[in-house]
C-alpha cells in the first residue's frame, strides 16, 4: 500500500513536470498566449491512470509551474481563471477513469475510445471555458475593431484548444489501447 502511494506521488510529480516541458515546446504559440501543445496529455494520463483526485492534483501542480514560468498578471481573478482553475480542471477527465479501466480490462476498444474522448473533452472544455471567460473579461481590448469581444474570445481560444484536445485524445487512445499498463491495467487483465 505504501509503495503504491509513493509510486502515485512520483508519477504525479513527473507528469506535472513533463506537462510543463511539453508546454515549453509548443507545436504552435498564439500571439496573446495559449498554444497548441501536448501539455494536457500527462495530466489526462494521470487522471485515467489514478482517478479524478490525482488528475486534479497534477493539474494544480502544472498551474503552479505555469505561474512560476509563464506568469502574466492582469487581475487576481484572471490568475484563478487562466492558471489555477483552467489547468486544475484538466484533471476532471478522471471522471471516467473507472470506465476507461473497466473497458481496457475487458478489451472493449470502442468503449475505451469513447470514454477517453469524453474525459479529454470534459477536461479540455473546463480549460476552454476558463480562458474564454478570461478573454471576454480581461482581454477584450485585443478584439479587432467591430468584432464582438465574446466572438473574438471564442475563436481565439478555440483556435488553439480544439487542436490540443484532438491531438491529446488521439495520442491517449493510441497509447492506452496499445499499452493498457499506462492506465494501471496489467497485460494479463486486458483481453
Amino acid at each position: 500500500m505504501r509503495n503504491s502511494k509513493i509510486q502515485m506521488m512520483v508519477e504525479i510529480a513527473m507528469c506535472a513536470a513533463l506537462a510543463m516541458v511539453f508546454d515549453l515546446l509548443p507545436l504552435f504559440k498564439a500571439p496573446q498566449g495559449g498554444s497548441v501543445s501536448l501539455s494536457m496529455l500527462p495530466v489526462f494520463l494521470i487522471a485515467f491512470r489514478w482517478g479524478i483526485k490525482q488528475g486534479l492534483i497534477t493539474g494544480l501542480l502544472l498551474a503552479a509551474l505555469q505561474l512560476v514560468t509563464n506568469f502574466y498578471f492582469v487581475h487576481p481573478i484572471q490568475i484563478l481563471l487562466d492558471y489555477i482553475i483552467a489547468f486544475t480542471g484538466l484533471g476532471l477527465a478522471g471522471i471516467v477513469y473507472k470506465q476507461v479501466k473497466t473497458n481496457l480490462t475487458s478489451g472493449n476498444k470502442v468503449a475505451v475510445t469513447i470514454f477517453i474522448l469524453v474525459g479529454t473533452f470534459i477536461g479540455s472544455l473546463v480549460r476552454f471555458i476558463c480562458h474564454y471567460i478570461s478573454g471576454v473579461v480581461f482581454f477584450g481590448s485585443y478584439a479587432p475593431k467591430g468584432t464582438p469581444v465574446s466572438l473574438y474570445s471564442l475563436v481565439y481560444n478555440a483556435w488553439y484548444m480544439v487542436p490540443s484536445f484532438i491531438i491529446c485524445a488521439i495520442i491517449l487512445i493510441f497509447l492506452l489501447s496499445t499499452a493498457p499498463v499506462l492506465a494501471n491495467v496489467k497485460k494479463n487483465q486486458a483481453a
